[in-house]
């Protein structure tokens, strides 16, 4: 009996080795699914890491077109109230060029020496109607420039002459009155300067 159970522990004993081989070749099995799984998740991992730097470029390039198309809007909407605004203070630019020639015209009649009592008292009613001050109010100005230093801003020699005592580049005489509108000029002063 005693090699019976001999026996049968042996075979026990290979049932055992059978089963423990069978569950290790099931182990194997399952660790050549994880393995392959291990792959595939890792492979699905490097996509999908790929995508999300693609998909952070891509949102990074379309913030910065995203501000620098509001940093260009800003820009377009401040030029355009700039413009706005230019042009609203010299709206009237045009019309005081255009009025000046009738003003000096106006002035030379108006300085003319007569003799007749008549047309003298004709010209002192032109005197009274002060049409500088109303341009003064609206912001046109001489350009004060006799005796000042020559500046090509603002005049415009017709001559030069040499007059003793005066420095060389000053104005010595005005043919035609200048005029600013507001800080720019109408129409530069028309003057002699010194040599």
């Amino acid at each position: 009996m005693q090699e019976n159970n001999r026996y049968r522990e042996e075979e026990k004993t290979e049932v055992e080795e059978d089963e423990v081989e069978t569950e290790k070749d099931e182990i194997e099995q399952e660790l050549k699914k994880d393995s392959k799984q291990i792959k595939k998740l890792k492979k699905r991992n490097n996509q999908l890491e790929t995508e999300v730097k693609e998909l952070t470029d891509q949102v990074a390039f379309l913030k910065d077109q995203l501000l620098r198309n509001q940093a260009e809007l800003e820009n377009f909407k401040r030029r355009t109230n700039e413009e706005k605004i230019r042009e609203r203070k010299y709206a009237m630019q045009d019309f005081f060029s255009e009025i000046i020639s009738v003003i000096d015209t106006f002035d030379r009649v108006v300085s003319a020496k007569t003799d007749d009592e008549k047309l003298k008292k004709y010209l002192t009613g032109f005197v009274m109607i002060n049409i500088k001050q109303i341009m003064e109010n609206y912001g046109v100005k001489k350009i004060d420039c006799l005796n000042k230093p020559f500046d090509p801003a603002y005049h415009q020699a017709i001559e030069v002459v040499e007059v003793e005592g005066v420095e060389p580049n000053i104005v010595v005489e005005v043919i035609a009155e200048g005029y600013l509108y507001k800080d720019r000029v109408l129409r530069p002063s028309m003057v002699k300067v010194s040599k």
